[in-house]
């Protein structure tokens, strides 16, 4: 990942949010004392150390000061990733129409190496087709300009870019039956979408399993959730849960653990990959 990465600042914003503070709980030293040493408020340094704002090179200085580090070799290390955390992401574009919340998890699910997750609702943005999408945001999205819905729809199909870059990231996903077969746009556009399936379940970076709905109960009935993973050592995986108007970002180890043990389960009790396109196909022909 090139320091001019979009994705990557993302990724490196997180990363020093993290460094910073390790930095100042080793110290001793609470959020009030080191929002107080850059003239800012308690929960401004809760945002910095969870990577979801920008950073100034002269507030990243005098915390370092505040924490003892006088090293310059560090002290280097640390405030050139301040450059490379602030790259503005191409996402930015569509700051119109992409709430605030979910920005940072576009720019995570381009900078990830895995991509596991399941759904319960709709099929995942990153196989939806455009037809299919349109659906989908216009109907989410009722009373909205014909503008706004065209300007989601174009973000959606943008994420997408990620499958065919030069160091695609592995997709492992897991999709609901009733994902499957709640029709949004008409018989031909789930006809499409689920063709569509089919073809991207052949790629060898993607892997896709149904569960199907004579399963009965399985380990993703709390709901729709994702995994991503990161190239980074220094980055923990992060489980993204979007909400109604919000989103949560788990990184703790035994948050994220819980929901590895559900990907797990998931992957085990559903159809193998081959016999969930077989699936795929039956449920694609009952549209014909």
């Amino acid at each position: 990942m090139t320091a001019g990465d979009p994705s990557g600042s993302v990724v490196r914003r997180i990363l020093l949010g993290s460094q910073l503070r390790r930095l100042r709980e080793s110290r001793g030293i609470t959020r009030e004392a080191a929002g107080y040493s850059i003239r800012a408020s308690e929960s401004k340094i809760s945002r910095l150390e969870l990577g979801r704002v920008s950073f100034k090179a002269r507030d990243v200085e005098d915390l370092l000061t505040l924490y003892g580090v006088t090293d310059e070799a560090e002290r280097g290390a640390l405030l050139s990733l301040v450059k490379e955390a602030n790259v503005a992401g191409w996402w930015h574009s569509y700051s119109d129409v992409l709430p605030s919340w979910f920005q940072t998890y576009v720019g995570l699910e381009g900078a990830a190496s895995v991509i596991r997750g399941y759904e319960a609702q709709f099929v995942h943005g990153l196989l939806q087709t455009e037809a299919y999408a349109h659906a989908v945001v216009e109907r989410g999205m009722r009373g909205a300009s014909g503008e706004e819905v065209e300007r989601r729809v174009a973000l959606r199909l943008a994420r997408q870019k990620v499958l065919v870059a030069e160091r695609a990231p592995e997709v492992r996903l897991i999709l609901d039956e009733a994902a499957l077969r709640r029709v949004h746009g008409g018989p031909s556009v789930m006809r499409e979408q689920l063709n569509h399936l089919v073809e991207a379940a052949q790629r060898p970076h993607i892997t896709l399993q149904v569960v199907p709905f004579s399963h009965g109960w399985h380990a993703g009935e709390s709901g729709t959730f994702t995994l991503l993973t990161f190239p980074e050592s220094d980055l923990s995986d992060v489980v993204f849960l979007e909400q109604l108007t919000s989103a949560l970002y788990l990184d703790k180890a035994e948050d994220v653990a819980q929901y590895e043990k559900a990907m797990a389960r998931l992957q085990e009790d559903c159809p193998s990959p081959e016999e969930s396109l077989e699936l795929l196909r039956r449920i694609a022909a009952e549209f014909d």
